[in-house]
């Protein structure tokens, strides 16, 4: 008898229709002789309408009592799924994320899962029960509820495989896999039989959103192969694990991209040692994410420097940032909101020269401008003007050939 992790999306469980599929499909894989443990987002748009209404009646809503009413849309979910499962004759129980142990830091919004107590869930299972979590959402030392931040069911569902050992954690989603691109904006993207953590974890940091990217990080951490499939078909999905094709010809596996950055340029501070650390550290504190960091050259000791943050995190960066440029004798931030990052991926890229190259050739050609360069090992990625994305994704896929087979 095997135990799986299975995880269905918001689009999976948007209605009563939807959710009474998601029912079939958990009760064959239970009939199959699994123990089942299932992990649900909140039903379609439930989060955006939950977090519009809070604004409705504060402008200003306290981070602790949105991730409370945040939390309520999975709660919602896991439980219609329960019955829904009753109804076919199978025996479950749906949790919360604190009844299924998911301890958390207190980061609300975007909190850190610290330990994952599974005696609740072992016992249901060992009742025969299929058990239902309520994912994106866990509960502090203090018994404080928080989410984990958008996209946070993969990593509840992975975190859950990892602490049960499970065979494999299944993420069915509104997708058939892991695509060379976004599919609905190049409809010849290939879909992926295999892909490693490495290169997957790329992937999702710089775009894809096929899967959360801290969700990866624990599969890559715990060894535990997840499957990325549709909910809405029978078709083979896409296996993230350790081991994917080696040796390949075409070295480059995908093209991703982002539309939620903001540049921010910090004009004339002084250049000398400890000016960064006085800005980025505030941002730390404050759990802001800086992506792409870029200093001038100095000239007569004084430099800019420019950084970008997701558009949702720039007003309250602007807020931390300004006040320390000031202090330190910068002149002033510069901001852009048009901005979007489009990148390559490919674990065999960092030892075949060519692939920056033919990279910056190909926007070149489609006149797209480069405003910052940023690599890793395994990725390329250009942080160019938003409304030029379809133009380089489509040129991107075409020039590295990845509708092909390799």
């Amino acid at each position: 008898m095997a135990l799986i992790v299975q995880k269905y999306g918001g689009s999976s469980v948007a209605d009563a229709k939807r959710i009474r599929n998601v029912a079939r499909r958990v009760a064959k894989a239970k009939d199959e002789g699994n123990q089942v443990v299932v992990v649900v987002s909140a039903m379609g748009d439930t989060t955006d309408n939950l977090i519009k209404l809070a604004y409705q009646v504060n402008e200003q809503p306290g981070d602790r009592e949105l991730d409370v009413i945040l939390s309520t849309g999975e709660i919602v979910s896991s439980t219609l799924l329960a019955l829904a499962l009753e109804s076919l004759g199978c025996k479950a129980v749906s949790l919360t994320g604190a009844q299924a142990g998911i301890q958390t830091d207190s980061s609300y919004s975007r909190a850190r899962i610290l330990r994952v107590d599974t005696k609740r869930v072992v016992s249901e299972l060992e009742k025969g029960n299929i058990v239902i979590v309520a994912g994106f959402q866990g509960v502090t030392q203090e018994m404080d509820i928080t989410t984990l931040g958008r996209g946070g069911s993969d990593t509840t569902a992975v975190a859950l495989a990892a602490s049960l050992s499970a065979e494999i954690c299944q993420i069915y989603t509104d997708v058939e896999g892991v695509y060379t691109a976004d599919p609905h904006l190049i409809p010849g993207a290939r879909k992926l039989k295999e892909i490693g953590y490495e290169e997957m974890l790329e992937l999702a940091s710089y775009g894809a959103r096929v899967m959360h990217n801290r969700a990866v990080e624990l599969g890559e951490l715990y060894n535990v192969p997840i499957l990325v499939a549709s909910s809405f078909s029978d078709s083979p999905g896409t296996i993230i694990c350790k081991e994917a094709s080696m040796e390949v010809k075409n070295k480059a596996r995908g093209i991703v991209y982002d539309t939620n950055v903001s540049k921010v340029t910090v004009v004339g501070v002084p250049d000398h040692p400890g000016i960064a650390a006085a800005i980025f550290e505030p941002l730390a504190r404050a759990n802001i994410s800086v992506d792409t960091i870029v200093q001038n050259a100095s000239i007569n000791n004084i430099t800019d420097l420019t950084f970008t943050v997701a558009r949702n995190d720039l007003i309250k960066a602007m807020s931390i940032v300004e006040p320390v440029v000031k202090s330190v004798g910068g002149k002033q931030c510069v901001t852009d909101s048009t901005l979007a990052k489009v990148s390559i991926v490919g674990t065999g890229m960092q030892n075949t020269p060519g692939y920056a190259a033919r990279m910056f050739r190909v926007l070149y050609e489609q006149g797209i401008n480069i405003q910052l360069i940023t690599t890793s090992e395994i990725r390329i990625t250009c942080i160019i003007s938003e409304d030029r994305v379809k133009n380089a994704v489509q040129a991107l896929h075409q020039a590295f050939e990845l509708e092909k087979e390799t």
